[in-house]
């Protein structure tokens, strides 16, 4: 990118201030996606009950860019009050609307208010509104920005809220951010406080031109952004998107694309391209906040997934590559961890992606390398919880060992479970292999961990690549 990033908000004030400055509190949190909105003319919906400021966060924006603004209510508009009135011409061959003050010709900003109590066909009318600027396929050429309002969705038959419905899936997808706001449970006590001073009701606000200057500053490093976005953020939005998917929150390519361009409207107000800011255009962009809304904890998830996959921080990165390779070179890996800690969460991360047998694989091929470590690269948690697994198949000296006391060879082999059997019978082992798989085996029919008969072999030749690539692993000097 050839384009810098800047790191303030509006008037030089810190990222999270500008909209205390003129009024409105409870938004810092999202100030920033707020003046993404602003910044890219992208629509912007807000969600929250009545009374927590989202029709007058609104409306100061468009006061404070000083914008010819228009202000509708969903649940009572009619569609000429969009369009004005109809009017046939003289002759009779075509008709047009006769405009009023209130109709959204010559407008700037449009708020819909209430938007999820609106009849279907208003929707439907709003729907060309806010993804094609259009009202009956005419262009609104000076419409920039378009917001809207809705109350949550709640199927409580006590709640006050009964006749919100879910907004239209397709509608929700027009909008590049789908908001949250707090109530006020969720406010600090200072912006309780804000909140409660009357002094601040129905004041005009003015802020001198910094937000239009910040537009203005701010639009085209948003543009050069766009035309150029790192790399990572490309990954971390495809591997998002997938992560997601995964967890039953589809997102569709073209708001993939969306939200590339939300984390590009947040660079450029100041949030930076980090983790943070990448979560906060994934937390903020999902369309299905307006329907249903989605668990946080999938969201969380998916975000961590994500980042470890766009190779922006080393250690995630590292975590990332550890748990999509095979066995082997987790192994191999394991032992180049670049700290103890990240070899315990490596161990982590491996032994809670396979199945009991596997773990055992892996805890028996490993550990007895790693106590040969005078400062080995896996941390006393992660030691531990190998040696919890391993204990259980290996004597202290690393070895197996499978008897019944008092029991003859051939009384030992009829007695065999068919798990031992086969083993006995895989082809092309040495016999110190196989009596150290034998050993193995017998560890876990003793222990009950279950393996298919049929998944031996493949479960022997694991064994055996990571227990030589546990062997091979030469270890480092412990850092200064």
């Amino acid at each position: 990118m050839n384009a810098a990033l800047e790191t303030t908000g509006p008037g030089g004030m810190p990222l999270g201030s500008y909209l205390d400055h003129i009024g409105v509190h409870g938004y810092s949190h999202v100030e920033a996606v707020v003046l993404a909105a602003v910044v890219s003319g992208d629509p912007l919906l807000l969600i929250g009950r009545a009374g927590t400021g989202k029709t007058y966060l609104l409306n100061s924006l468009s006061e404070v860019l000083q914008l010819e603004h228009r202000h509708y209510n969903a649940s009572m508009i009619a569609f000429d009050d969009l369009v004005g009135f109809p009017l046939p011409d003289a002759d009779g061959t075509a008709v047009r609307y006769v405009p009023t003050p209130a109709t959204v010709w010559g407008a700037e900003s449009v708020l819909v208010d209430e938007i999820n109590r609106c009849r279907p066909e208003h929707q439907n009318r709003f729907f060309s509104l806010v993804h094609e600027r259009k009202i009956q396929g005419i262009a609104l050429e000076r419409l920039r920005y378009r917001w809207a309002a809705m109350n949550p969705v709640d199927e409580d038959a006590s709640d006050p809220y009964r006749g919100c419905e879910p907004l239209d899936p397709a509608l929700a997808d027009r909008f590049a951010y789908v908001v949250t706001v707090k109530d006020w449970v969720g406010l600090t006590a200072r912006e309780q406080r804000a909140v409660a001073d009357p002094r601040g009701e129905g004041a005009v606000a003015r802020d001198g031109g910094m937000l239009a200057a910040f537009v203005a500053e701010r639009r085209p490093l948003f543009e050069a952004f766009l035309a150029d976005p790192p790399d990572h953020v490309l990954r971390y939005f495809t591997a998002v998107a997938s992560a997601c998917g995964q967890s039953g929150i589809r997102i569709s390519p073209r708001r993939v694309r969306q939200l590339v361009r939300n984390q590009c409207a947040l660079a450029a107000v100041g949030a930076g391209w980090g983790k943070e800011a990448l979560f906060l255009a994934l937390r903020w962009g999902i369309p299905q906040r307006a329907t249903e809304v989605p668990e946080e904890s999938v969201l969380r998830a998916a975000h961590r997934v994500a980042w470890g996959a766009c190779g922006e921080d080393a250690r995630e990165e590292w975590l990332h590559r550890v748990a999509a390779a095979p066995m082997p070179e987790q192994v191999r890996m394991l032992f180049r961890a670049p700290d103890p800690d990240a070899g315990t969460l490596a161990v982590n991360a491996i032994l809670a992606a396979v199945s009991p047998a596997r773990q055992a694989v892996f805890a028996v091929a490993v550990l007895p390398r790693l106590m040969e470590f005078g400062y080995p690269p896996v941390g006393a948690d992660g030691l531990a919880d190998l040696a919890a697994l391993a204990r259980k198949f290996m004597h202290f000296d690393g070895t197996y060992s499978w008897y019944v006391k008092g029991a003859t060879r051939e009384e030992l082999v009829d007695a065999e479970p068919p798990e031992l059997q086969e083993v006995r019978r895989l082809p092309g082992l040495t016999e110190r292999r196989r009596k150290r798989f034998f050993g193995f085996v017998s560890g876990l029919l003793v222990h009950r961990v279950g393996v298919k008969v049929d998944e031996l072999a493949a479960l022997e030749e694991e064994l055996y690549a990571c227990w030589r690539v546990a062997a091979a692993a030469k270890p480092r000097k412990k850092r200064r």
